[in-house]
């Protein structure tokens, strides 16, 4: 069983040998064991002390021990902001699930780039991918130099090991992985699901305002592995992405021996159903922003780089009132994807795997099926239950890539889902 440290973005010290950690001073003349210290940071080193973000490590090679990095040949199907060039349609769009791979394909391999925004090198906007693979990543190491990851499982259980340690990320679980930290993925039998490279400032807790001091998700519940190393002599790969692009470096020993660390710059895990869902106990449907895990914000108050938003099990109580998410045109751009179950706004075509891009500015909301199914029932108290919907939303509009634009599973009837209304009768 791995063990984890809890707290959202504390100051956390661990060590897998006794005594590795130094005392009083993060960079001794001689670190203990003949270790080399190293301090790996996630912001300018002179950010205010509430945003700053760094850790030291205490490992057994510098991690500049490496020769130079050259084009990767594998993967060509990533890419990263700016996306494409000149206008793109705000059609809404959704798709089918991302087919898993036939041939032998690890996480790295299996990576594609779904839509995007922003740019990275500006540190702006958000990268979507799907990932799909059945093979775990042997004798490789991958790391972003461009983004954060926030990786969203829907199939198989994925197995993170990390230069910090170890996270077991099952789905209805998601991970953070810092910008620039090395981890290998490894899973038993096939995997799919989602990711969020994040380029703008670093994923934190939303405010909870009038909300109070609790509620959705708990800082408690957030999980940091302990320090886990790696002491093995045989031919490494190192993958990064860096760029925009895939460079690769061998070496002859693994990299993720890091013995002891200490900081706040940290790989973890949340368990989405310890979520402590908000709700309206009067009438009307709340925004979906009482439904905010996380979010990356940008330099305007209250408009967010990315929000990563869920929609998990939860009562609805709420007299004369349309309980599905309302019809709504915003100014935030929202791409959804499904974990398992059903999506209580629409009836059909969303499945698990899938998912939908709704552009700022273009109208949606429940379909046909569910309008009129919500118009007419007896509201009396109802639970949405076996269901688990996600949203990455972003202030800057999501281009899809060729590769979404081109594939297969884009379903071209989707617009007919809104088919049908009744004109209003006036009196």
């Amino acid at each position: 069983m791995t063990d984890y440290l809890t707290g959202f973005g504390n100051e956390f010290a661990t060590e897998a040998v006794s005594g590795a950690l130094p005392v009083g001073r993060n960079s001794p003349q001689r670190p203990a064991f003949g270790l080399y210290a190293e301090q790996f940071s996630g912001s300018a080193f002179t950010a205010p002390r509430g945003e700053n973000r760094r850790s030291w490590f205490y490992r057994m090679r510098p991690s500049a021990m490496h020769p130079r990095f050259e084009p990767y040949s594998g993967n060509k199907r990533l890419e990263t902001a700016p996306i494409g060039r000149g206008p793109f349609e705000p059609n809404r769009m959704r798709w089918d699930p991302f087919p898993l791979p036939e041939a032998p394909t690890d996480w790295v391999d299996g990576l594609v780039t779904w839509a995007g925004n922003g740019d990275a090198a500006a540190l702006t906007g958000i990268g979507i991918h799907y990932y799909a693979a059945n093979a775990s990543m042997a004798d490789r190491v991958f790391f972003d130099a461009d983004g954060e990851l926030l990786i969203v499982p829907q199939q198989g259980a994925l197995r993170l090991v990390t230069e910090m340690g170890v996270l077991d990320v099952p789905p209805n679980h998601v991970a953070v992985i810092p910008r620039g930290l090395k981890f290998r993925v490894e899973i038993d039998g096939p995997a799919r699901g989602y990711v969020c490279e994040n380029y703008g400032a670093p994923f934190r807790l939303p405010d909870l305002g009038p909300i109070g001091a609790n509620g959705l998700a708990n800082p408690r519940d957030f999980e940091t592995p302990v320090a886990a190393y790696e002491d093995i002599e045989r031919k490494t790969e190192i993958v990064q992405k860096f760029g925009g692009a895939l460079w690769t470096a061998s070496l002859g020993h693994s990299p993720l021996d890091v013995v002891a660390w200490h900081g706040n710059n940290a790989p973890y895990r949340y368990d989405l159903a310890r979520f402590n869902t908000i709700g309206s106990i009067s009438f009307d449907h709340p925004d979906p922003s009482i439904f905010t895990v996380l979010t990356s914000p940008s330099e305007t108050p209250g408009t967010a780089n990315c929000d990563f938003v869920i929609f998990p099990p939860r009562w609805l109580v709420g007299e004369d009132t349309f309980r599905p998410p309302w019809f709504h045109r915003n100014i935030m751009s929202e791409f959804m994807g499904l974990i398992h179950g059903e999506y209580d706004a629409k009836t059909g075509g969303f499945a698990p795997g899938g998912a939908s891009l709704h552009n700022c500015m273009n109208a949606h909301g429940p379909d046909k099926a569910s309008t009129e199914a919500a118009m007419a029932t007896d509201l009396k108290p109802q639970k949405i239950d076996g269901t688990m919907a996600f949203m990455f939303e972003s202030r800057l509009p999501i281009r899809p890539t060729k590769a979404a634009m081109e594939s297969p599973t884009l379903q071209g009837d989707y617009d007919r889902c809104w088919d049908g209304f009744e004109k209003a009768k006036l009196p």
